[in-house]
């Protein structure tokens, strides 16, 4: 992060979110420390959520979830507008590897490690080393640009609507929820959380045995031509 990003309408502190997520991806997919991987993260979702523009490090104090360490970062990026941290890690060849190969969906740290071991450097590299991957890792690196576009607002309303006439007709006592970003109302999203409870169904209980309901739920909706591709 070399330049000073301005915050987005939306959020008036994306760009403390930013560096957060990606110290938090590095501290994942890197030092495997999920501690620190779960503190940046949630501060990330905390400031994310805050209304107002943080002035300070002082301020971000006050907030439930963010610690000193994460408020003297605030203040580094507002005096200078990068972080000595990440400009390191944005040189580190092989941790950039391992970041970008992660962002396929279905590899992980440990998967991204042992690829970037075997020479593979880029997205066009892996291309070419398909049988590496497992049915679902490969779906990822088929719709890898396809995942990295946000989805509008108006596109997941679409979608939503079509799941629930679709799942209708196997049961119209099925209720469905867009979560996520969606639900707190952001204009547009990396992908859709739905969640889908029926009244009657329970987890524990006579029902809790009864698997084979999201098989018959997933076959309804390719029936209906969404989804074009399912992972197992």
């Amino acid at each position: 992060m070399s330049k000073r990003k301005k915050p987005s309408e939306d959020n008036p502190n994306s760009d403390f979110c930013e560096f957060l997520i990606e110290l938090a991806e590095y501290e994942k997919n890197i030092n495997r420390n999920m501690f620190k991987h779960k503190a940046y993260q949630k501060a990330a979702n905390i400031l994310a959520a805050y209304p107002t523009r943080i002035k300070s490090g002082k301020e971000a104090r006050k907030l439930d979830g963010i610690g000193e360490k994460i408020a003297k970062k605030i203040d580094e990026y507002l005096e200078t507008g990068k972080l000595r941290k990440l400009e390191n890690i944005h040189h580190d060849k092989k941790a950039n590897i391992i970041n970008l190969l992660t962002q396929v969906s279905g590899i992980g740290p440990a998967k991204a490690q042992s690829l970037a071991d075997m020479g593979i450097e880029s997205i066009e590299d892996l291309r070419k080393h398909t049988d590496k991957l497992t049915h679902h890792q490969n779906v990822g690196l088929k719709y890898f640009d396809d995942f990295q576009i946000k989805i509008p607002r108006g596109e997941i309303e679409k979608i939503e609507e079509t799941i629930k006439n679709e799942l209708c007709k196997l049961d119209p006592d099925y209720q469905i929820t867009i979560c996520g970003s969606y639900r707190r109302e952001k204009s547009e999203s990396g992908d859709i959380d739905v969640l889908i409870t029926h009244p009657k169904y329970h987890s524990s209980g006579t029902h809790a045995k009864h698997n084979d309901r999201l098989k018959r739920i997933v076959a309804t909706l390719e029936k209906s031509g969404s989804p074009s591709t399912t992972i197992d």
